[in-house]
């Protein structure tokens, strides 16, 4: 390989000092004087020394830059120029006419057989390395735009590429009838018949890394009617402005078809309140906790305390953004936020300037069951860990919420609504800024309904769905905990700052889509809507006033706080309806937003499934 890139280099070279002695001689007859009419052997000697020494001055001679590539022709017309002023110059001095004719066409015609011949070359490589037609997939790709470009590149450059573009598709009608690498942009996505019929494509490659999840579930489900396999190209943000490679192009994840979200972090506005501070993430080992701490850890603060009680959920975050886990390091620390005292204890130790409280029950069906355990650790728990922050001048403190604490019918969504009052209260009470953050679910989290999904696809089991019209908000965890860290830069104090979800999405398409992708038959359950269950969340409540910031991405709403003692005189020991029951009214209390809320349903949603296949009953 290394052998011929040098005779491809010593050819080039040739035909620069040949092109350039042609175009001279061509330039002298076509523009005669009465001194010389034809270019002697001096000055076409001249002419030779004249782009020998342009083309090793300026790097073209040098092997700088691809065959063929636009740094390369930049250095073309520079050479060329050189190269022409110093045969003008040469020829004055031997009392030749260097008329300005005779340089432009000595400079055109020169650059213009330099950049044939580079274009020839590269045109010739790049067919030698293009796949074996036979031995590779054909594909469609779809995306005409920069990403296209680079994908279509990536597979007829590579010899080893297991694609082959056949035909390119794009909606933008004023890409279409181009060329890429010499492969036709064919049409829109209605042409999907089509491009199939003309090139025998068995794989469609959507190659738009800006594509949001709505675009790219709308071709996974064009691509999988037309029994097309899907690959992708991953987001821009993955890519970082880098060349795609044929490793790039993969098959769709969750996050591509749930969680593509174009985040703009305002760095400096982040680095303001972490770097060098000292900051305490609550529920550490958790997975927001966990991505918390590694997107916390990159702002550079003077000290990082991940708290957990769980000892191997700390061996693992500690692992992941050191890669070491010693555990003797005192950034880790082994505790039940639920104890004051140990809280107290452990604020002492490491008087944070920040704290993310991310520690939480969260597993709505399990919590109401048990209602005291929601009310131990997400409520009462916040109350220690908010008299704490006041006591130690705590200058930033961020709740993390969740959407099924906008008009709450469940136990989790009433302990979540009292913790962003409490939060709300804090603020108004301390010097420093008390807001909590709120959004719904998220991609790669412990207990996901896509986590059960996999293992029912792997294990060849019916798909269970609570009931057909069920949708959810969904975004990836590293988005949600960047949202988080702005929100925390940018909220005011005493809001709760609601997170952009996108549109919500169907839980039996999601189903459907990983069955099909899985190339399993969507076999679907349908099995019910469970106590304190909604069929769609809200990311606000009815009656909130929604405010927006300045990320484009965060809004906010005013939240009616509420006294820690009223909510500290509910007790744990109560039975689960009374204790339930208590949390409604805790709720409510000087909030016309819940009361509202309350007033309009039933504290225990139930669905109806008629209409639909009865639980139990699996629908293809």
């Amino acid at each position: 390989m290394h052998s011929r890139r040098r005779a491809i280099r010593i050819f080039v070279w040739t035909v620069d000092v040949l092109g350039f002695m042609a175009a001279t001689s061509v330039a002298w007859a076509l523009a005669p004087s009465p001194t010389s009419t034809d270019a002697s052997l001096l000055t076409l000697a001249a002419a030779a020394v004249a782009m020998a020494f342009a083309g090793f001055g300026t790097g073209l001679h040098r092997g700088r830059w691809a065959i063929g590539s636009f740094d390369e022709t930049t250095a073309i017309g520079v050479a060329a120029i050189f190269a022409t002023g110093s045969l003008g110059g040469m020829t004055a001095l031997a009392n030749d006419d260097p008329s300005l004719a005779r340089l432009a066409i000595v400079g055109l015609g020169g650059a213009a057989i330099m950049g044939i011949a580079r274009s020839l070359i590269r045109r010739r490589t790049s067919h030698d390395m293009r796949p074996v037609p036979g031995s590779t997939a054909t594909a469609i790709v779809f995306g005409a735009g920069t990403g296209g470009e680079l994908a279509v590149r990536a597979m007829t450059r590579d010899h080893a590429s297991p694609y082959l573009p056949g035909v390119i598709l794009d909606d933008d009608i004023d890409k279409h009838r181009m060329r890429i690498d010499g492969v036709p942009v064919l049409g829109g996505r209605d042409q999907m018949q089509r491009a199939i019929d003309a090139t025998g494509a068995t794989i469609m490659i959507i190659a738009v890394p800006s594509a949001d999840g709505a675009l790219i579930s709308e071709l996974f489900d064009l691509g999988h009617a037309h029994r097309l396999e899907v690959r992708v190209l991953p987001p821009a943000s993955d890519l970082f402005g880098r060349q795609v490679k044929i490793a790039d192009i993969r098959e769709l994840r969750e996050s591509d078809l749930l969680g593509r979200h174009r985040i703009e972090t305002d760095v400096n506005s982040i680095a303001d309140y972490l770097s060098g501070k000292r900051v305490l993430i609550t529920g550490a080992g958790g997975s927001i906790g966990s991505e918390l701490s590694r997107q916390v850890h990159r702002y550079g603060p003077s000290k990082l305390f991940l708290l957990d009680r769980d000892e191997s959920a700390l061996h693992a975050v500690q692992l992941s953004i050191h890669g070491r886990a010693m555990l003797d390091d005192d950034e880790l620390v082994l505790a039940n936020i639920r104890e004051r005292d140990r809280m107290r204890e452990v604020f002492e130790q490491t008087r944070p300037d920040v704290v993310f409280h991310g520690a939480a029950l969260k597993h709505l069906p399990i919590l109401e069951r048990f209602p005291s355990e929601a009310l131990q650790t997400n409520v009462h728990a916040t109350v220690h860990l908010l008299d704490m922050a006041k006591e130690f001048g705590v200058t930033h403190f961020i709740n993390v919420s969740s959407d099924k604490a906008a008009d709450p019918i469940s136990v989790l969504g009433y302990t979540k609504r009292l913790s962003e009052r409490l939060t709300a209260w804090m603020d108004a009470e301390a010097n420093g800024r008390y807001v909590s953050v709120r959004f719904g679910n998220v991609l790669g989290s412990r207990g996901s309904v896509l986590t059960a999904f996999h293992q029912q696809v792997l294990s060849g089991q019916p798909l269970t769905v609570t009931h057909p019209e069920v949708s959810r908000y969904f975004m990836t965890v590293e988005e949600a905990v960047e949202l988080v860290i702005q929100a925390g830069a940018i909220g005011t104090g005493g809001e709760v700052l609601v997170l952009d979800m996108g549109q919500p999405v169907k839980i039996l398409d999601v189903a459907r889509r990983l069955a099909a992708q899985a190339g399993a038959e969507a076999n679907i359950v349908y099995t019910g809507m469970r106590p304190g269950e909604k069929l769609t969340e809200d990311l606000f409540a009815a009656g909130e006033e929604q405010h927006r910031t300045r990320h484009e991405l965060i809004n906010s709403a005013p939240v009616a706080g509420i006294d820690p003692l009223m909510v500290l005189q509910v007790s744990p020991l109560e039975r689960p309806d009374d204790l339930r029951m208590a949390l409604i009214a805790l709720c409510a209390i000087d909030d016309p937003t819940i009361a509202i809320a309350l007033d309009a349903a039933e504290p225990t949603t139930s669905v109806d499934l008629a209409g639909h296949q009865p639980s139990g009953l699996p629908v293809a």
